[in-house]
């Protein structure tokens, strides 16, 4: 338990070929996270930087705010790296039976429309809409290829999302990898909060893939004004960037990108 990846024997097929070869696949493992004790959540994330995963998940749902907020934050065993205990300085708030997140969207796991909506849309710490931060088009543009040349991860398998916390120049701060897209993000401010950076202000996040409402509300809740992804946001993730003040570009690549909110933080001309 606890790999982040693995060898299998696989059957290679083709027009002209039928051989058995060895492939590197992603892991995926169960994570049970524990408040003082007890029974918070599961998730079905990659092993590797879980504490990261943990305080990440935790910050994003508000039960903690700081590093400080934290005891102890580790494996129950060094045998089953699939069980992370937090001890938190203050009580924390009754597990949520039941609650599992898949490794396909950090929302997945709420009971009802309504715990949905709450989970969606939290008071947030920090003020977003004010953050003056603004971003060379080749700097957001170019973020994309960072991220991917820093996916070793990824280079082996060629199954896992990744997120990486740039500065508003483009200097790479941290990348996480993960099955989950939602996972790989909490690792990054997870690691952000264990260094004492938040609220990220003045940064930039970037994310393989699509980006949905769960991945808007993660990075709003650490602060971060500036969202980029690889490919297409949701409707919902619009709605919540703009409601935030926050800016949100897909289709970043190829020296483009779609801004779909906060535009004033674009600093060459965004054409309407």
């Amino acid at each position: 338990m606890g790999r982040v990846s693995d060898r299998r024997r696989i059957l290679r097929v083709g027009p002209e070929q039928r051989r058995f070869r060895a492939d590197t696949l992603l892991g995926e493992e169960p994570l049970e996270i524990q408040l003082n004790g007890a029974a918070y959540t599961v998730t079905m994330r990659t092993p590797g930087d879980d504490v990261d995963l943990a305080l990440g998940l935790l910050h994003s749902e508000a039960v903690i705010s700081t590093a400080e907020d934290t005891v102890t934050a580790k494996h129950c065993t060094d045998s089953d790296l699939n069980v992370l205990d937090v001890t938190l300085r203050v009580t924390a708030p009754p597990p949520r039976t039941g609650f599992t997140v898949s490794s396909a969207c950090g929302a997945c796991g709420t009971s009802s429309l309504d715990a949905l909506w709450e989970y969606l849309t939290p008071r947030l710490r920090y003020e977003i809409a004010s953050d003056p931060v603004s971003v060379e088009v080749p700097v957001l543009t170019g973020v994309p290829e960072k991220l991917r040349a820093a996916q070793r991860t990824f280079s082996r398998t060629g199954g896992s999302h990744g997120a990486a916390l740039f500065t508003s120049d483009g200097d790479l701060l941290c990348v996480r990898e993960d099955v989950g897209r939602h996972n790989a993000v909490d690792k990054v401010i997870g690691w952000a909060l264990r260094e004492g950076r938040l609220p990220l202000n003045g940064n930039l996040l970037a994310v393989s893939g699509r980006v949905g409402a769960e991945i808007v509300q993660k990075a709003a809740m650490a602060g971060i004004p500036v969202l980029a992804a690889i490919s297409a946001p949701s409707t919902l993730a619009v709605d919540l960037a703009q409601r935030w003040g926050m800016t949100l570009a897909g289709f970043v690549r190829d020296g483009r990108c779609n801004v779909y909110s906060g535009f004033d933080r674009i600093a060459d001309d965004v054409t309407t």
